[in-house]
């Protein structure tokens, strides 16, 4: 039997163990600081199912009414997104950089009195928003994960992620929610990272408001994890030019600083395995593991000295040795 103070260091030791490992991040994390916004309550359906074999358009385009949506697919077996233009028939996808979502003057609107739209300013002040709700002479943007490939092999659901905003005013992507209340899913007053989640095979729309006229960038990722555990990003530029004038303009707007002009798309379609760990983190698995080879020879150790102690014990009278 083991000696009982071996017991308790045995006990100790792994306790120790176990508390460092459940001290570390999960390596499946996104490893962003803000936490994912829930997804907008709207109708997932409009706009209709998406093709396989949908074609990707090339040369430059302002797109200023009617309908598209920016999305994740897999081109050519590489994590890609782009921009489903569905004002041309049959729909087509176009790439990031060549497409400008333009917001005409017939979007603008006047801020509500209601507190409950402050975010977007003073009350009686002039925004120009994309409407949740299609209107005529108004571009109607959304974004869905609707590729038949990404409906089929990710897992539950894609996240969108905005690493930034880049243009003259204030930018915000809010949902009308319950009883009216906005559900505001990014805010170019807040911190980024920003998140939001999609599940697979869902179309999705919100309300686009910008406060000043001119051309903005939005930093954007959109990433997934798929059915066999692989991880699968892509980060682009979305080009948008808010009023009057030359919509063109917005294609020279230079990338802001640090971004990747290559983008960072899964080259190979093979991802990655998770988010890096941090140098502490490895320390402190370092630690555990250490503590775990001292809880080894310890154990070996009052095992080894259990047993020296019972040959060490002679027999009992009128018994055998």
């Amino acid at each position: 039997m083991m000696p009982s103070t071996a017991v308790r260091r045995l006990r100790l030791a792994a306790a120790l163990a176990l508390a460092i490992l459940a001290a570390l991040p999960a390596t499946g994390a996104s490893g962003e600081s803000g936490a994912p916004t829930p997804s907008p309550s709207v109708d997932s359906t409009i706009g209709g199912s998406v093709r396989p074999d949908e074609s990707t358009a090339t040369g430059r385009t302002v797109v200023g009414d009617g309908h598209v949506d920016m999305g994740p697919r897999f081109l050519d077996g590489k994590w890609t997104i782009q921009v489903r233009d569905d004002t041309v028939r049959p729909p087509v996808w176009r790439n990031l950089n060549d497409v400008v979502l333009q917001v005409a003057d017939a979007a603008k609107v006047e801020v509500p009195g209601d507190r409950t739209f402050a975010f977007l300013g003073s009350p009686g002040a002039q925004v120009w928003v994309l409407p949740q709700v299609q209107k005529q002479g108004v571009l109607w943007p959304g974004w869905n994960t609707q590729d038949p490939q990404v409906a089929t092999t990710i897992n539950r659901e894609v996240t969108w992620t905005l690493r930034g905003v880049t243009g003259p005013g204030h930018f915000v992507l809010f949902a009308n929610g319950d009883f009216g209340a906005p559900q505001i899913l990014f805010d170019s007053a807040r911190p980024y990272p920003q998140q939001t989640g999609t599940d697979v095979n869902t179309h999705v729309h919100g309300n686009w408001a910008f406060s000043a006229q001119g051309t903005y960038l939005l930093d954007i990722d959109m990433s997934g994890r798929t059915l066999d555990g692989r991880q699968v990003n892509d980060r682009r530029l979305l080009r948008v030019f808010v009023g009057g004038g030359d919509a063109t303009a917005a294609f020279d707007a230079a990338p802001p600083p640090g971004f990747p002009v290559a983008g960072t798309s899964d080259e190979d379609g093979s991802g990655d395995t998770g988010t890096p760990l941090p140098m502490w983190a490895w320390a402190l698995i370092g630690g555990a593991g250490l503590v775990v080879v001292v809880v080894t020879v310890v154990a070996m150790s009052a095992v080894r000295s259990a047993r020296r102690a019972g040959d060490a014990v002679p027999a009992a009278p009128g018994k055998d040795a």
